[in-house]
């Protein structure tokens, strides 16, 4: 089946996270012809997939999720989101850019591997034995559009469990921005939220002196925190950043004083800095400020790195055999699931179709995109083979 005809079926299927829709028993039975070992692991209405190809060698991995965001107003689509519909040479539907090509890409990339091993002439035994000193897999999962908490850190938490470790990763997250090819990540930020409670006196403000105003006690220390260079960054990320997403003080009355201040803010954050030093420069800062404040610490996502090696290195060349273009590494964006594979996971990147339409309506991709993804994607696992 070509990479469209499985895009187009995946889309199909109406999987609005976390429900699969059948999008995973679909690429299961894609996937059993070609010698995988299919896996559930379904948490709480979370669909999992763990399929395995090959128990020797490396163990090459594509991960990736078969949810997809709601639609929004289904009056403002062009065409059903769920029915799959070519139109000026692109194909719309929900879930064609994040991520359902790069699933079809990447099992009609293994077929076209295992289709060559099985040709077994004198030319194929090289790479055929390749392909049976080593392993393949797909993490697929319908968790992560959402709270991604039964999702692929599950399936991790049972690899682990079981000494599994995967030594390359590619995660089909949509990273090209202008054209197909020219963007990888190699890394993304963390992400560490603050919520700040800075506690005052309330009363009236004509009487200032009975009053202890936490937005004026707070003020100096909100300076501060925003203006502190927290690290300059390395190599690979840009310095980290923190941002104020929200604040809230007062009664409604214009004639009262607040008795707290609520603020929340988050840092994203790269392998320069760790959540350590980070939560006691903000506690030695609020200390020295002298303020009366309670904080709690959420962190979603720690930073992760592949720095250049053979998996940048084949999926580089990948891209350039097919493309004719050089691929540039990124560490840029909010977070994906590789955070969690990169525990059992020496070199992990993400790559994928171009980004812009992606949770927008009318979503969609280039069908001209499809193949040279698939072809792509095989390059690079050949690659790693080879090595």
């Amino acid at each position: 089946m070509p990479v469209l005809e499985k895009v187009q079926a995946l889309i199909a299927r109406p999987s609005v996270t976390p429900d699969d829709a059948g999008c995973l028993d679909l690429i299961a039975a894609w996937l059993t012809p070609l010698g995988f070992a299919i896996e559930r692991i379904d948490v709480d209405g979370v669909s999992n997939l763990w399929a395995r190809r090959g128990t020797t060698g490396r163990l090459i991995c594509f991960a990736g999720h078969t949810d997809v965001v709601p639609t929004g107003p289904l009056e403002k689509w062009t065409s059903p989101p769920f029915e799959p519909t070519i139109r000026d040479g692109y194909l719309h539907g929900r879930g064609a850019a994040d991520m359902k090509s790069s699933i079809a890409a990447c099992v009609t990339a293994m077929e076209r591997l295992v289709d060559r091993r099985e040709l077994g002439n004198a030319a194929n035994t090289e790479f055929s034995r390749a392909i049976d000193e080593n392993s393949l897999a797909l993490l697929l999962t319908s968790d992560e559009e959402g709270d991604a908490v039964n999702g692929t850190v599950r399936v991790v938490e049972t690899l682990k469990a079981r000494n599994e470790t995967i030594d390359y990763c590619i995660v089909g997250e949509p990273t090209s921005v202008s054209r197909l090819g020219d963007t990888m990540k190699n890394g993304r930020r963390g992400s560490l939220s603050a919520s700040l409670v800075i506690k005052g006196v309330q009363g009236h403000v004509a009487y200032p002196h009975l009053v202890k105003n936490p937005v004026h006690l707070a003020m100096p220390a909100l300076a501060e925190l925003t203006s502190t260079i927290w690290d300059t960054g390395n190599e690979y990320f840009p310095p980290t950043s923190l941002q104020i997403s929200n604040a809230h003080a007062g009664t409604g009355a214009g004639n009262v004083t607040p008795g707290h201040f609520d603020i929340l803010f988050n840092f994203r954050f790269s392998t320069a800095s760790t959540v350590e030093d980070l939560q006691s420069r903000v506690h030695a800062l609020l200390d020295r400020h002298q303020l009366d404040y309670q904080i709690q610490w959420t962190q979603s996502a720690r930073p992760f790195l592949t720095p250049k090696g053979e998996l940048c290195a084949a999926l580089s060349e990948a891209v350039e055999k097919e493309l004719g273009i050089a691929t540039e590494l990124s560490t840029t964006g909010g977070t994906s699931d590789g955070r969690f594979i990169t525990d059992i996971c020496a070199q992990l990147v993400e790559f994928g179709p171009i980004n812009a339409s992606i949770h927008k309506l009318d979503e969609c991709i280039a069908v001209a995109d499809l193949e040279p993804l698939a072809r792509i994607y095989e390059r690079t696992i050949n690659r790693l083979m080879a090595n």
